[in-house]
């Protein structure tokens, strides 16, 4: 797996840990899964798909999810996106909602967010992988080592780098993050679920604004 689609800017970043016990140990229980007639998500081609399209240097904010959708045809390897033609889920219309509200952006009529991988928006899950119609599956089975190296490398290695943590799964990494460096963005997870605590947090404008204040060009997270 470590071959499959992780761009070379991460490779170098993260060439330790592709050999490490924990990360031979997920590879391992995939296969396994996968021996077992287990559906696994997203597509094997898919779940470095973050790495592949945010290079280590393009990084300016990060946006972490907790696993990939566990429904057919959804998961794409990029936290909160879908394919373009899959309904949007609960979730992303209300990110979409948020990111309306906050900088004046009609509400995109797909969910595929590659445009902001492509713009620097690392769109990462904490596991990066999920079991057929079963979520936080993979929750125990070494992704959270894995990703936790991920946001520290960015901590100590870049600098004005944005991390929007979206529930409180999401908020337990921020203790990997240097805030003297970085903006943390805390809020509610975008989930119905919430009954509306993500909403109003502003966060799309806060990071343009830090963004420009530290010399980076903002995101344009117009997706119409």
């Amino acid at each position: 797996m470590a071959n499959v689609n992780i761009e070379e800017s991460w490779k170098e970043v993260l060439a330790e840990e592709f050999n490490k016990p924990y990360f031979e140990e997920i590879v391992t229980f995939i296969k396994e899964e996968k021996l077992k007639d287990k559906i696994i998500y997203p597509p094997g081609n898919k779940i470095f798909e973050a790495f592949r399209m945010t290079p280590f240097h393009k990084v300016k904010v990060v946006i972490l999810g907790q696993d990939p959708y566990h429904n057919p045809n959804e998961a794409m390897g990029l936290s909160f996106s879908v394919p373009q033609g899959v309904r949007v889920p609960p979730s992303l219309q209300n990110i979409f909602k948020e990111l309306s509200s906050d900088l004046n952006l009609p509400i995109p009529s797909h969910g595929d967010l590659t445009k902001w991988a492509e713009l620097g928006v690392l769109l990462l899950n904490a596991c990066l992988t999920v079991e057929h119609g079963v979520a936080a599956s993979h929750q125990a089975i070494g992704w959270q080592s894995f990703t936790d190296v991920v946001i520290q490398k960015l901590s100590k290695q870049k600098n004005a780098v944005v991390f929007m943590l979206w529930g409180n799964y999401a908020k337990r990494k921020r203790d990997l993050i240097d805030p003297m460096k970085h903006l943390i963005l805390e809020a509610a997870h975008p989930s119905p679920l919430a009954r509306g605590a993500f909403n109003g947090n502003k966060h799309f404008s806060q990071a343009n604004t830090f963004l420009v204040l530290n010399d980076l060009s903002p995101i344009d997270f117009n997706l119409t």
